[in-house]
């Protein structure tokens, strides 16, 4: 995924788990249709992965235990 000035960081999301002093956490960002982009919320400036919006949809089902 290319990073674009259209992106601004206040866009970006994270888990209301995260701890307010950071961590490791992922951030998301829901502007892209079809793909979820995730980044490192340490490293802002880092790699984004897109991940497809049915990856994503199992992966946070695994988590939350649903088949």
């Amino acid at each position: 995924m290319t990073r674009t000035s259209t992106m601004p960081d206040s866009a970006w999301r994270k888990s209301s788990h995260s701890m307010p002093n950071g961590g490791e956490c992922l951030e998301v960002l829901d502007l892209i249709p079809g793909t979820v982009p995730v980044r490192d919320s340490k490293r802002p400036r880092g790699a984004i992965l897109a991940i497809p919006v049915p990856a994503w949809a199992a992966f946070i089902a695994a988590l939350q235990g649903q088949p």
